[in-house]
């Protein structure tokens, strides 16, 4: 589905779904911080803030009214080695079963066939923040895939490395999935509405569990959309004003 021009209802109410998924995985957490380019956590973080009457700290890098570092990434990784982030969100051109990401390319490195942005602090990050999302907007097997062309940041490391960070859950458009540490794969918690099993195991390229007959992802609530756009207009249209005028678009 094209990012160009107005979404219609349908791409809204999935985007409203995944925010309101995310921000459930935040439930607990004192400091949450999130990337520049970030839309979709960056509006479930500040839900969840809204919703936590103000206890959760949301730190969004670059963004002058949600951020007091200074000195940018430095500041978020001292922050993080410090114990002082609860939680961080980690996406990728490829995600296998073992939570493991790839940030860098395609193919035989480093003779990459696709070259992408680059590790930059992701394994850092996956090593000491408690409760790191992962998170696509695409739920393909050439995303999700049996096993990573190059491991950017590795999700399970072996015994007695000491590890306090790691992969919570994995959000795609279809459904949501929790990592297992101790069997270092993942569980399907629950498939959203509209999507079945069948659906998610057609286009996920690496094996997990799964019950016979999963959870339904719960959807938002009229009062939990109106404080979501509450959020968005006067929160999220600063950092992202694109998306928010996407997501705004012919709501009330």
């Amino acid at each position: 589905m094209s990012d160009a021009g107005p979404w219609g209802p349908e791409r809204r109410a999935q985007t409203a779904l995944l925010v309101a998924t995310i921000a459930d995985l935040l439930a607990g957490c004192r400091h949450v911080a999130v990337g520049q380019q970030s839309p979709i956590p960056g509006t479930a973080a500040l839900l969840a803030r809204r919703e936590s009457a103000g206890r959760l700290r949301v730190s969004v890098l670059d963004s002058d009214r949600l951020s007091s570092f200074t000195n940018g990434a430095s500041e978020l990784f001292d922050c993080a080695a410090e114990g002082r982030i609860d939680a961080f969100f980690l996406s990728g051109g490829q995600i296998d079963g073992r939570a493991n990401v790839n940030l860098v390319g395609t193919g035989a490195y480093p003779r990459s066939d696709v070259r992408w942005s680059g590790s930059f602090g992701s394994a850092f990050l996956y090593f000491i923040v408690p409760r790191v999302i992962l998170f696509r907007e695409e739920h393909s097997r050439r995303v999700l895939v049996e096993k990573v062309d190059f491991v950017s940041a590795p999700g399970t490391s072996p015994p007695g490395v000491y590890r306090p960070g790691g992969p919570h859950a994995l959000v795609t458009p279809l459904a949501l999935f929790r990592f297992d540490r101790a069997a270092a794969r993942f569980r399907l918690e629950s498939v959203h509405p509209g999507r079945t099993l069948a659906e998610v195991l057609e286009h996920t390229g690496f094996a997990f569990d799964y019950a016979a007959r999963p959870a339904v992802t719960a959807t938002p609530g009229a009062a939990r959309l109106a404080a979501m756009r509450d959020v968005v207009r006067e929160e999220v249209a600063e950092i992202y004003p694109r998306f928010a005028a996407r997501l705004l678009d012919g709501a009330g």
